[in-house]
């Protein structure tokens, strides 16, 4: 029996969906014929990974007309059993995303599959509704029923089992994620974290194929936040499924991810471990998105095989009361050649700052500078360093006291080779 395309608003929201809706659906012309063109090959693909039959596969490009701009979100990735983190800028494209794998938004042609169970393909004209995808979709604004205690927020997805069914398994994960005692209270007499279980147990309770979280423990506080994943963490153990999990934050993508895919302007601009793709960016948007707040533009001045490293030229501007000629540094080796236009990333971290020229240290790089400007952010001390170019060093509220920083103060960067990350100019 063939398949016809089917609108949002002929998708039920009825008691067997496994999607706790939060927002308004997103309606489709129902007699609208997604494009058929293929989709050109990705860029960021892995075709080495193994895709084993509860792998979320997902290759489509969905386009979106706004009154000042047109966007265009294309994409194309393998999501195996456990967390993979999307992770990119706000308007990157991450939300449509998720839409598109949960079927409240068509793509306009690709294929989306999990557990070998095709959801969505252009070619085939096939749409499989929300309702019957199998998809927990938990997002930031939870829409909690708030009439309903704990236990019927979660049982509210099983109106088609009996009832004595609906309540072993609501009870079940409720007691999955430790919120057995709240199942009689309502929403607004239990707190934002335990709100946030609840949700949380709606999606997970229809025992879905892929989960899908936009952000929802953003606003809790870190100890709320870990203690709720690591209960995710572990019963996905028990269920291995693949979870899509949006985030901004670098701390959740090292702490959560098996996998981080790095979203930009719709493009997927990298994939890989959180190790590969964060701590060694290969694009600047990467490395902004990474936390390299000192990005600079450099030229290759000499290669140094031998010891594994090279001599890269920064591009300086400096001011009339400190002139930088030649600022240099010192950098792991990469494939390039002399005169070879790069950028180098710096992590304002990873610097080191002296007030006396420092002597007997490993780093190969001391740069001379001055002392712009001190701004506290909380126990973080940014101070900016015109050296040539204009530097971010963060340091402790004890470092700033001990060394008697104040603007306009000679001081020396120390930067260990290392710490320079080379990208593509």
């Amino acid at each position: 029996m063939g398949f016809g395309w089917r609108s949002a608003s002929e998708v039920s929201l009825g008691v067997e969906t496994g999607i706790s809706m939060s927002r308004p659906q997103i309606i489709e012309d129902a007699s609208a014929k997604p494009e058929t063109s293929p989709l050109p090959a990705s860029e960021s693909g892995d075709p080495g990974r193994e895709i084993t039959d509860r792998t979320l596969q997902a290759r489509f490009r969905k386009r979106l007309l706004a009154a000042e701009h047109e966007f265009s979100l294309q994409v194309d990735f393998a999501a195996e059993p456990g967390f993979s983190i999307l992770f990119g800028p706000s308007g990157a494209g991450k939300t449509t995303l998720l839409d598109c794998v949960a079927g409240l938004a068509l793509p306009d042609a690709g294929r989306i599959a999990v557990n070998n169970r095709v959801l969505f393909d252009g070619e085939a004209r096939l749409n499989l509704p929300v309702a019957k995808r199998q998809v927990g979709y938990v997002f930031q604004d939870l829409a909690l029923f708030p009439h309903l205690n704990a236990e019927q927020n979660v049982a509210y997805g099983l109106a088609h089992l009996s009832r004595t069914a609906r309540r072993h398994r609501a009870l079940a994960v409720l007691d999955a994620l430790r919120i057995t005692h709240l199942s009689q209270r309502r929403p607004a007499e239990i707190s934002g974290g335990e709100r946030q279980r609840v949700a949380l147990a709606r999606a997970l309770v229809t025992d879905p194929s892929v989960l899908l979280l936009d952000e929802p423990l953003a606003a809790l506080d870190a100890g709320t936040k870990s203690r709720i994943l690591d209960d995710l963490r572990q019963w996905n153990q028990a269920h291995r499924i693949p979870i899509l999990y949006v985030t901004h934050s670098r701390e959740e993508v090292f702490a959560l991810g098996e996998r981080v895919l790095v979203l930009d302007n719709g493009q997927l601009i990298a994939q890989g471990t959180p190790h590969e793709v964060l701590s060694a960016p290969q694009q600047e948007t990467v490395a902004q998105l990474a936390g390299f707040e000192n990005i600079f533009d450099a030229s290759v001045e000499a290669l140094h095989a031998e010891r594994g490293t090279m001599t890269c030229r920064l591009a300086t501007s400096g001011t009339d009361s400190l002139q930088h000629a030649k600022l240099e540094l010192e950098t792991p080796l990469v494939r390039a050649e002399v005169g070879t236009q790069l950028r180098v990333g710096i992590r304002a971290g990873d610097i080191l700052l002296a007030v006396v020229p420092p002597v007997g240290l490993s780093a190969r790089n001391i740069i001379a500078g001055r002392l712009v400007s001190l701004e506290q952010r909380d126990v973080v001390v940014r101070a900016r360093i015109d050296c040539g170019v204009k530097m971010e060093v963060h340091l402790t509220l004890a470092a700033r006291d001990a060394l008697q920083l104040h603007p306009g103060r000679d001081v020396w960067l120390v930067i260990k080779t290392h710490s320079c990350h080379l990208m593509a100019n």
